[in-house]
């Protein structure tokens, strides 16, 4: 969802937006078959979805294998760095993300990462993709030869979910096209979101406290909060 919001977000500042999508080896490819549509329905000019082996690292219930948490409260989920957290994620798909943009002379990535509901992440802050930016200045031929500044964009930083909501609204974002769940179940050849995992309850709760009704199917209760 958030992923969806920020490619609208650059679309709405004039830019031509080269999506980037990451096959990590995480335990769903359901995020995968959306981020094509969303690419897509985006009008992105081009979509590429590389593959990364962050399975071998293991260290995250997206990648290993450790439960994922289901049916924790506001306050558990606020509280600590959750198992879902994959090491140094961001770090490598922004580092990716880099050398694409070197490539195509771009100087603006953006991410959808949210730092208000961001369940613990440490590479969901300013503070992490304030130094991103400083190391693309040193990282990059760019960078030394041409003195080129690149900027990490975050749109989504500081807005709450429900706000993140409200702006798919404001810019068309079809919500329905995206993924959130860590724990997603096929039924029928339909997927159907949990509703219980940290991902899910953040965005219900989104939906619900701006008086919208999220449009994914979810399981049915008592696993559905």
């Amino acid at each position: 969802m958030d992923s969806a919001v920020c490619l609208a977000e650059a679309m709405a500042e004039s830019f031509e937006v080269h999506a980037l999508s990451f096959d990590y080896g995480q335990r769903h490819d359901v995020e995968l078959a959306a981020s094509k549509l969303v690419a897509r329905a985006g009008a992105a000019v081009s979509h590429r979805v590389v593959q990364l082996d962050l399975r071998s690292l293991g260290g995250s219930a997206l990648t290993d294998s450790i439960d994922v948490p289901m049916s924790r409260s506001e306050d558990e989920i606020g509280e600590g760095i959750p198992v879902t957290y994959v090491p140094a994620r961001n770090t490598v798909f922004l580092s990716i993300a880099l050398g694409w943009a070197e490539v195509l002379g771009a100087r603006d990535i953006y991410i959808g990462v949210n730092a208000l509901d961001y369940s613990g992440y440490p590479d969901c802050r300013r503070e992490f993709l304030e130094a991103f930016e400083r190391l693309a200045g040193v990282a990059t031929a760019a960078g030394a030869e041409e003195e080129a500044r690149f900027r990490v964009r975050a749109p989504l930083l500081e807005l709450s979910k429900a706000d993140i909501v409200r702006r798919a609204n404001e810019l068309g974002v079809d919500l329905g096209l995206t993924h959130t769940c860590y724990s997603p179940e096929l039924i029928d050849g339909v997927v159907h979101s949990c509703g219980a995992c940290d991902a899910c309850s953040l965005r219900l709760r989104g939906f619900a406290e701006a008086g919208e009704t999220d449009p994914l199917p979810y399981l049915p209760a008592p696993k559905n909060r």
